[in-house]
């Protein structure tokens, strides 16, 4: 009988171990080490010390999993599309059998609590779940040629791509850049972060459990130097999906142009979080504290800044630095309700952050400092921080912070709030509080931002298409548009004689 995720987690953190953890690369329909033998250690953020040690891939690792796509690739494109959406929704149904093991995992690699951790397993369910349905949808069109020719166009898989997944969320991002791409008919070669692979190398065993055949997805670990360059420069590699940092992202994408890939860009952000005077102050209050404090700050799409109108700035900013203080932090194990920092490299980062606001004077009202877990003594925290009343040229305005930092601006009226909220280089995602629709539609409207938000900063789901724009990225994930990367369009034209009898002469 499999353990429930308390169960596992009482396991660790009486022994400090994980039974049966996956450890290796999945190649081929099978784990396996690194061809060097070599291992990395993999450490929990809430205690700030090694739990387990996977394969550390390298280019031998990476060029043996993308022969393998290749090879599996003429095989899986001529599958039935019905039978592909079959093995996505077993894999669907295989995620909610497995969500304990994989909720327990993702916060050990990440640090986010058990709660948090159970909504991405879910969410991954869901996401195959979707692409399941498209597999059998995918259609070109007739073309409007004129009389005596047929023109149609052909949907077809753009072969192997590569998918190069971010820490933070490890489950729903492997989820919504796979489903989609063996929807489309396409193989995949993963590149899980090097500080959370466990959820990657077990949603891989899992896929093989739904059967899909070997080499359709393979999973490689190790470094972004070694592993993430190596796929993003593979002439085999014909589309690279990135979410990470701006700085990596274009890298990738000058490694992709040497053999003319396409590319999926999901980067930084700075999102605003915007509140007009007519707003429901205790559901902006909520919705600013949830879009920043979720997963400790940890998210390419946080509302790291709060765009607020100076007539409810003091009411509004209070209510959030209570809902703050009324956050327990600590490891994701042990009921809390904000976890840990990904690694000690990103903790001296957010603190950097607010070491240099208060230097500058600025109004820290809460947070700032570097905790540790009430428990265990140990661990990479930080508690939930509000700074006040910044200026458009503030660091912590203009940089993303990536934790659980939010950067106040005050704003007189509408227009202001929309100068403010485009005022940074990013476009990813924004969230407006009011209670007049048409001002949020005019806001919505003009906003520089891939995604927008209304009265609900976690609107939506996969059905809503999701990306960037300016240092954001550009392409984009979920909903339908999310298939479009993965496919390429094919134009056939026909001549067809006027008549049957013309037909016949020249028969």
């Amino acid at each position: 009988m499999t353990m429930s995720a308390e169960a596992l987690a009482a396991d660790y953190l009486a022994t400090g171990t994980v039974a049966g953890a996956p450890s290796g690369h999945f190649i081929d329909g099978r784990e396996q080490d690194s061809l060097s033998g070599e291992k990395m250690d993999i450490f929990d953020p809430g205690l700030g010390r090694p739990f387990a040690a996977v394969a550390a891939g390298d280019r031998a690792d990476a060029e043996l999993a993308v022969a393998s796509s290749v090879k599996a690739f003429p095989a899986w494109r001529r599958l039935a599309p019905a039978e592909r959406g079959r093995i996505l929704n077993r894999m669907a149904a295989l995620i909610r059998e497995n969500a304990d093991q994989l909720a327990m995992l993702e916060t050990l690699d990440v640090g986010k609590t058990l709660a948090e951790s159970r909504g991405n397993a879910h969410s991954a369910a869901r996401t195959f779940e979707y692409y399941a349905g498209v597999c059998d949808k995918l259609q070109g069109d007739s073309l409007p040629v004129g009389f005596g020719q047929i023109g149609l166009t052909l949907l077809e898989p753009v072969g192997v791509v590569a998918q190069i997944i971010p820490w933070n969320f490890p489950m729903t991002t492997f989820a919504r850049g796979i489903a989609p791409a063996l929807a489309a008919g396409c193989c995949v070669v993963a590149k899980p972060a090097e500080t959370t692979p466990h959820t990657a190398i077990l949603l891989a065993r899992l896929l093989s459990d739904a059967g899909l055949p070997p080499g359709v997805c393979n999973v490689v670990l190790g470094e972004g130097p070694s592993v993430g360059a190596t796929l993003s420069a593979h002439p085999d590699v014909a589309h690279v999906t990135f979410t990470g940092s701006t700085k990596t992202g274009v890298r990738v994408m000058q490694a992709a142009a040497e053999h003319f890939a396409s590319v999926t860009m999901e980067l930084g952000g700075k999102s605003p979080v915007i509140a007009l005077a007519d707003c429901d102050i205790e559901a902006a209050a909520q919705g600013a504290a949830g879009a920043i404090f979720e997963n400790a700050g940890q998210i390419c799409s946080a509302g790291s800044r709060l765009v607020v109108d100076r007539a409810i700035h003091r009411k509004l900013v209070d209510r959030v630095v209570e809902i703050a203080g009324e956050i327990t932090v600590g490891h994701g194990l042990r009921g809390n309700k904000m976890g840990a920092i990904n690694s000690r490299r990103q903790l001296d980062m957010i603190l950097g952050f607010t070491d240099r606001a208060r230097r500058d004077g600025r109004a820290i009202l809460c947070g700032g400092k570097q905790l540790q877990d009430a428990d265990g003594g140990e661990g990479w925290f930080i508690g939930p921080t509000v700074i006040d009343d910044l200026p458009d040229d503030d660091p912590c305005v203009q940089e993303e912070i990536f934790g659980p930092v939010l950067s106040v601006q005050v704003v007189d009226g509408p227009e202001d709030a929309l100068r403010a909220a485009n005022a940074t280089r990013y476009g990813l995602m924004a969230g407006i509080y009011t209670s007049n629709i048409s001002s949020a539609l005019a806001i919505a409207r003009d906003l520089e931002s891939g995604s927008v938000t209304i009265n609900d900063y976690w609107g939506g789901g996969v059905e809503v298409p999701f990306g960037g724009v300016g240092h954001s990225g550009f392409g984009r994930e979920k909903g339908l548009v999310a298939v479009q990367a993965y496919c390429r369009v094919k134009s056939v034209v026909a001549r067809v004689p006027a008549t049957l009898s013309q037909e016949t002469r020249n028969n």
